[in-house]
């Protein structure tokens, strides 16, 4: 049975001098559905639709940047015999926490800009980036990267998994946890809490916060199911210091801001 599967090719659409690899093509679905999201927010708490599609522009090269620089620093050895091989990130190989760093950053450069809060900014796109990221682990998924351990094939029929999936996390002989779909429904759970919090009226920022601690505290326990985590040393995920670092970031804010009056405003404020 197992030599008979074949995995989902790569390629979404071929034009001969021209190839759209799926990788990138959910990217973009994820940052396109993520954009028209933030619009409609941003039209309900005053601002100009037309602000989130200028920060994307900036944001959306910045991050892919980022998080491709974040990815190849950690597999240095690597990269270092092959220098080639770095542009290539249709081949997979963009760390998510390298994207946030260089989005967080293009948005505080650009707030100042506009003269508009990042606060505000950053609610407003909280549930838009939960959303690209859950979208975006799909690139992963055909990439038959970004996996856990290996387990059996009756383990995943017992998750009651559709057939694609399992055949696709067959790799090289092998069955492997689809830790890519845990992040991914985990991320999907995220976003309909943080609409829901919208509800709520947070104080200003809070919503953001809430999406690096959701995040965070459900990809440090996933990072530990992968295989291909990039390694601060032997024994330390890079990725789970920084969930760790990011949960108590969110936490100390949340804390400092609430008692030293920052947050007076609310997310449903004028």
């Amino acid at each position: 049975m197992e030599q008979d599967i074949q995995p989902i090719g790569r390629v979404a659409l071929d034009l001969g001098v021209l190839q759209i690899n799926w990788y990138g093509l959910i990217i973009g679905i994820g940052v396109l559905l993520g954009l028209v999201l933030a619009i409609r927010e941003a039209e309900r708490r005053g601002l100009h639709k037309e602000l989130f599609v200028d920060l994307i522009l900036f944001a959306v090269p910045i991050a892919i940047i980022c998080a491709r620089i974040y990815y190849v620093i950690f597999q240095w050895d690597y990269y270092s015999q092959y220098p080639g091989e770095i542009i290539k990130i249709w081949n997979g190989g963009i760390a998510i926490h390298g994207a946030l760093i260089g989005s967080v950053l293009t948005a505080v450069v650009f707030a100042k800009v506009k003269k508009v809060s990042f606060w505000k900014i950053a609610d407003i796109a909280a549930p838009s980036l939960l959303l690209g990221q859950a979208i975006g682990r799909w690139g992963n998924f055909i990439n038959q990267e970004a996996h856990g351990g290996e387990v059996t094939r009756a383990f995943l029929e017992n998750l009651h998994l559709p057939q694609f999936i399992i055949n696709q996390m067959y790799i090289n002989g092998a069955y492997y946890h689809p830790t890519f779909l845990y992040e991914s429904l985990w991320n999907l759970l995220g976003v309909v809490i943080l609409l829901l919090l919208r509800k709520v009226n947070l104080r200003r920022g809070e919503i953001f916060l809430a999406y690096l601690f959701w995040y965070s505290v459900g990809r440090f326990f996933i990072e530990g199911l992968r295989t291909d985590s990039l390694m601060l040393t032997e024994s330390l995920r890079m990725a789970q210091i920084l969930s760790l670092t990011l949960i108590v970031v969110a936490i100390a804010l949340f804390v400092y801001r609430r008692f030293s009056g920052m947050a007076k405003q609310r997310y449903l404020d004028a």
